[in-house]
């Protein structure tokens, strides 16, 4: 009787290892040490501008370029092209490009979405939205984007029992999938880059983006600042008073921060782990 009482509990421990090792639940001891960021640096940053707003290209990027600071564009083909000639220069220059959909479905809660509803699609309708997406920027482009965001954040198709989400169909194709509106940084040595955290730069003040670069800093994490129009004021629009400030700040290597587009950490991430 001992015997079997003893088998039985080591087959529990075995098999709970086995299943410990296939969900990769982080080690302990990593988490509490500091990531090997780059050069010694503290944290990473990574500025990332949704839609392909006009104003990206006309006033946003040249500032960028400036400071030779490289940023992550998620496009949308419509408003692409547009600037055509405007974003194969940026493209050129290091800029990343990344996947944002054909035509940006979220829940038909909003106005704008509800004849193109997440709730109406399923996961090969959600499919052909990212493909074509893809096969455009190659078109125009010549690249592959490896990047994605969530239009909206919202990781899902279908509705109640219906629902499905669509973050694994994003794991395959992408090294990374980026959120919306997130509450903190990513941890780099735990966060899931199918689907991580990044937050709000439209409409902050240097001082309040300062905080956040400061807390990522402290903790030694990656903050993902994600933004849509890049002018002087308006409606999801981070400001670029503000901006011109952030990026004196983190080119100034005291401070100690890691500035490079989101397939870059990423993969560096990766690498790492």
């Amino acid at each position: 009787m001992i015997h079997s009482i003893k088998a039985v509990v080591l087959f529990i421990l075995l098999t709970t290892g086995l299943l410990m090792a296939q969900y990769e639940v982080p080690d302990d001891s990593l988490q509490a040490k500091r990531f090997p960021w780059p050069d010694g640096k503290r944290a990473a940053l990574s500025l990332t501008f949704d839609d392909a707003r006009l104003s990206q290209i006309d006033k946003g990027i040249p500032l960028l370029d400036r400071y030779q600071i490289k940023a992550t564009f998620y496009i949308s083909p419509d408003k692409f092209e547009k600037r055509i000639e405007g974003w194969q220069k940026a493209a050129a220059a290091g800029h990343e490009i990344g996947n944002h959909t054909m035509t940006h479905p979220c829940t038909g809660n909003y106005a704008f979405s509800r004849n193109n509803a997440l709730e109406e699609y399923n996961l090969k309708q959600i499919t052909h939205e990212i493909d074509a997406a893809n096969d455009f920027i190659f078109k125009m482009l010549g690249i592959e984007a490896v990047s994605f965001a969530y239009p909206c954040g919202q990781k899902f198709v279908g509705r109640g029992k219906s629902v499905k989400s669509y973050v694994p169909l994003v794991a395959k194709k992408f090294t990374s999938g980026r959120g919306w509106l997130g509450e903190d940084s990513n941890d780099p040595w735990f966060c899931d880059l199918s689907q991580v955290l990044a937050m709000e730069s439209d409409g902050k003040s240097f001082e309040a983006l300062l905080t956040l670069v400061n807390k990522a800093v402290e903790e030694g994490r990656w903050l993902i600042l994600a933004g849509h129009e890049m002018d002087d004021d308006g409606y999801q629009t981070t400001r670029l008073a503000a901006l011109e400030k952030l990026c004196e700040y983190v080119r100034n290597p005291e401070n100690g921060i890691w500035v490079a587009v989101v397939r870059e950490v990423a993969e560096y991430i990766v690498e790492k782990r």
